[in-house]
């Protein structure tokens, strides 16, 4: 399980619509396996050194994306980061795109919800919303 704070989602979100808008658009989803085609607005999450998301907006040369580490997965705040990534995305990298519209949805459908919750099942990945104090 992997969360991720709705303020954070946002400020992503932001940031790779500021990005697309600097820099001609947003990167292909399929990371560029079909180029020109579905080129929309999204994060990336991503399990590699830790787990994170990150916005699918264009950068400049040279720039570096804006990321947003898991709870649970943050290679600064958890030692045990790697241990926890193998365990529930898998001991390979990997990358995963979620649909920038579906999310915005998602978060609106539950207007109290301060976290999204990702799950990784067997052949699955569920989001969930959820309210934390």
């Amino acid at each position: 399980m992997f969360t991720f704070s709705v303020t954070d989602i946002h400020v992503v979100m932001m940031r790779g619509r500021l990005d697309a808008h600097l820099n001609g658009g947003f990167r292909n989803p399929h990371y560029g396996m079909f180029p020109g085609r579905d080129e929309k607005p999204g994060l990336w999450l991503v399990g590699d050194e830790g787990v994170y998301i990150l916005s699918n907006g264009k950068l400049a040369e040279g720039q570096r994306p804006f990321v947003v580490y898991a709870e649970e997965c943050d290679p600064k705040t958890n030692p045990d980061y790697w241990q926890y990534k193998r365990q529930h995305f898998g001991g390979d990298d990997g990358v995963e795109f979620l649909d920038g519209a579906m999310l915005v949805k998602l978060i609106a459908a539950s207007p109290g919800c301060t976290h999204l919750r990702v799950v990784f099942h067997e052949d699955s990945m569920q989001l969930t919303v959820i309210a934390r104090d």
